[in-house]
């Protein structure tokens, strides 16, 4: 009987860390998001995608709590955690995709609207940020074609960053 009752001083304990942890980051996202003028359908992916990490770590330390010994648990974690970190920085994985998103989403000047220049060797892909995806960056080219590039690639690349060339209008008071 006591060791049901550690075990759910245990569970109690590791969902107020859940909700505490999700709060502070959830302020935080939306502050870092906000200061720079991010969508909000961006601010809700990534609170998604914070979400979905802090769960897993929440069910599987509640996991340990009730049903696993410490030691395996530990090596389970250090499992999966490798196996993630593998995924995370493998070049062409799907994962590193959505890790490159996130990392766009915090720490890249880019923003929606702006002009960019990707520069490559053999040619130079242009045209205005239309939207970021979890796995692609979409650019609207001057000719009006949408182009796709991968997160990763877009991380790897050199950019030109320039905001939205403005269009000029000629007044009457101009022509006269």
């Amino acid at each position: 009987m006591e060791n049901y009752k550690l075990q759910i001083i245990q569970t109690v304990i590791v969902l107020v860390l859940l909700l505490t942890i999700r709060f502070i980051i959830k302020h935080s996202i939306n502050r870092t998001l906000k200061k720079f003028n991010f969508s909000l359908q961006r601010r809700k992916i990534t609170l998604k995608i914070m979400n979905f990490f802090i769960i897993i770590s929440t069910l599987i330390a509640v996991t340990g709590i009730w049903g696993i010994e410490q030691e395996k648990l530990m090596i389970f974690i250090s499992s999966v955690l490798t196996i993630l970190g593998i995924a995370f920085f493998a070049q062409w994985s799907i994962l590193s995709n959505i890790t490159a998103g996130l990392i766009l989403y915090f720490n890249h000047p880019m923003k929606l609207g702006d002009h960019i220049r990707v520069l490559e060797k053999d040619f130079i892909i242009e045209g205005e940020v239309h939207d970021v995806t979890f796995f692609f960056v979409h650019i609207i080219s001057p000719d009006g074609d949408r182009i796709t590039i991968p997160n990763s690639i877009v991380l790897q690349k050199n950019l030109s960053v320039g905001h939205p060339q403005k269009k000029k209008t000629t007044s009457k008071k101009q022509i006269l």
